[in-house]
């Protein structure tokens, strides 16, 4: 009889939290389309091909992805509320622990789909979301506004550490033209003394040859006694061995790696002596965390919501939502003080699972012993 209600449940299960899915995929689609349609016609004047048809199939189905796998863990929780406080008002639940089965026996289907959930959830954060990402992040600047998009899209002065004694200036830098003004390359010697510095009127990004290409060049070499070696020219390309988007990232770069990327790419730059990774590792810790949650809001939602109480559905679902705002909210909240260094990134992004998993277990197992 057991293996009928661990069908029933897992049925329940995935059920709900399908229907859940579908509904908010296609709520939020549409809502976030009637608000950017403004944002996207001025796309559209710019270039007659980014128009709405190209959006809903270039930009919205990886838009929805990473909607999706943002929003599943709370996704879940509502959904195991819901089901769960139907089968507890209709005294489903009762009745299976009525028939001998303990509370821990009653929970494993939860556990088992929860678990299945996670793995695939852990899958799609590592490997399967950064290519979703890539495909959305090549249009997503259009659906900023005027500010935000200038800050992907526009240009600004950058700057990039490419080791502990080499550094790279550029006083306006252009990201979509991959072009910029005012270039200047310095490199230091183990005591900080300038021996080497480049400079250029201009600079551009070859993709052929995977190099930048310096214009109006004027090179200067400070010897050990201090006289200087000087040379220009017109034209000079230079391998910095990586390109643009590397060297100088936004805050999109570590969203479009897959995990293996992420980590080489986040060890390099603490090679070159780049402090400023905090964003890059709450992207990374954060792959492996919500997925966690998941089976973790999973027995908190069935605790909350397997009796039956005073108000039925419309309680736990009360509490569900309020409990599934405060969660994401700590989220986000967390992200900006981690990356303004308040917190490591790790334990930012693990936090919400260390305070809701004393909680959940203090609950399950009051249930579980009532």
């Amino acid at each position: 009889m057991l293996k009928i209600v661990d069908g029933y449940i897992v049925k329940k299960y995935l059920g709900t939290f399908s229907f859940m899915l579908i509904l908010l995929s296609i709520v939020v689609l549409v809502i976030d389309v009637q608000q950017k349609i403004p944002r996207i016609e001025r796309a559209t004047a710019i270039d007659p091909k980014l128009d709405l048809n190209y959006f809903l199939v270039h930009f919205y189905p990886f838009w929805i992805i990473n909607l999706v796998v943002t929003f599943l863990s709370i996704l879940v929780f509502i959904s195991v509320i819901y089901f769960t406080s139907r089968m507890a008002n209709n005294t489903e639940i009762v009745a299976i622990i009525s028939s001998g089965a303990s509370f821990h026996r009653f929970a494993r289907p939860y556990f088992l789909t929860s678990l299945f959930i996670a793995v695939i959830s852990l899958i799609v954060n590592h490997f399967v979301l950064p290519w979703a990402n890539i495909k959305k992040n090549q249009l997503e600047a259009y659906t900023y506004n005027a500010t935000n998009k200038e800050k992907i899209l526009g240009t600004a002065p950058v700057a990039a550490q490419l080791s502990k004694t080499e550094y790279i200036f550029i006083n306006s830098w252009n990201k979509q033209e991959k072009r910029g003004y005012g270039f200047l390359y310095q490199k230091f010697d183990k005591n900080r003394k300038l021996v080497y510095e480049l400079k250029s009127t201009d600079v551009y990004w070859q993709q052929n040859s995977k190099s930048f290409v310096l214009n109006s060049f004027l090179e200067k070499t400070i010897n050990k006694d201090d006289s200087e070696k000087l040379g220009q020219g017109f034209e000079l390309k230079k391998d910095y061995k990586q390109d643009p988007e590397e060297l100088f990232p936004n805050e999109l770069l570590g969203q479009n790696k897959t995990t293996p990327e992420l980590i080489k790419f986040i060890e390099r730059e603490k090679d070159k002596g780049n402090s400023n990774l905090n964003s890059h590792l709450n992207e990374f810790h954060q792959r492996t965390s919500m997925p966690v949650s998941i089976i973790i809001l999973t027995f908190l939602a069935l605790s909350l919501s397997s009796q039956k109480k005073r108000g039925g559905l419309g309680i736990n679902l009360a509490i569900g939502i309020s409990l599934a705002f405060v969660f994401v909210f700590s989220f986000e909240a967390l992200k900006v003080v981690s990356e303004n260094k308040v917190l490591p990134p790790a334990l930012a992004m693990w936090f919400p699972n260390i305070v809701f998993l004393p909680i959940t277990l203090f609950l399950y197992l009051k249930r579980a012993n009532q």
